[in-house]
């Protein structure tokens, strides 16, 4: 049997290669149109998954203000990492196995996902220097001064994420309640693990 990947062993085992024609046709691009730059400009928050060199994976979720996420050309974008638990779970896994995916989901307005997969790298603030970038984004990414280092993502896939299942939520009015000092979330310790250990 020739190596395929196993999407397409499993496409011929569960019959679904037409209807998977049909989405590498129409549905899935090695680049980001000018719809989708506009889309992850606009959004929030990413769900990233990464993995190690043996393969064990990682999900994490990373938020910002709108458009934290920036887009430098079709094939770039970068995302800044701000000071976290420290264990560097997700940089870790870049540096030892660089595939990135990146989901965007639209839970406010359009009920609909981007999927963004591709090569990923760590650049500390001093080395953005080396990359070309319009005279507007390098302002803005300066401008970013909670940012400890960046993740630079060269992009290999990008397709939608239909809006089936995906649920609409609704914003607060007041957003304060993110500013609430709440010890027991912000101690990291919600789920009692210090209390659990044996």
């Amino acid at each position: 049997m020739s190596k395929q990947h196993g999407e397409h062993i499993l496409q011929e085992k569960y019959n679904t290669r037409k209807r998977a024609a049909s989405f590498y046709d129409n549905q899935l691009l090695n680049y980001l149109n000018p719809l989708m730059q506009e889309f992850v400009s606009e959004q929030e928050m990413v769900f990233i998954s990464t993995a190690d060199a043996g393969g064990n994976c990682d999900s994490s979720f990373r938020a910002g203000p709108e458009g934290f996420v920036r887009i430098v050309d079709d094939k770039t974008l970068l995302y800044p990492e701000y000071k976290g638990n420290g264990v560097m779970a997700s940089l870790g896994n870049i540096l030892e196995n660089p595939h990135i995916g990146l989901m965007f989901i639209d839970f406010f307005e359009n009920s609909i996902g981007l999927h963004i997969n591709g090569v990923a790298s760590i650049l500390d603030n001093e080395e953005l220097t080396t990359m070309i970038m319009t005279d507007k984004i390098r302002d803005d990414i300066e401008k970013e001064t909670k940012a400890e280092r960046w993740v630079v993502i060269k992009v290999d896939e990008a397709y939608i994420h239909c809006s089936k299942h995906i649920p609409k939520l609704c914003k607060p009015e007041n957003d304060s309640s993110r500013e609430k000092d709440d010890k027991a979330q912000k101690s990291g310790d919600f789920f009692k693990v210090k209390q659990s250990k044996k």
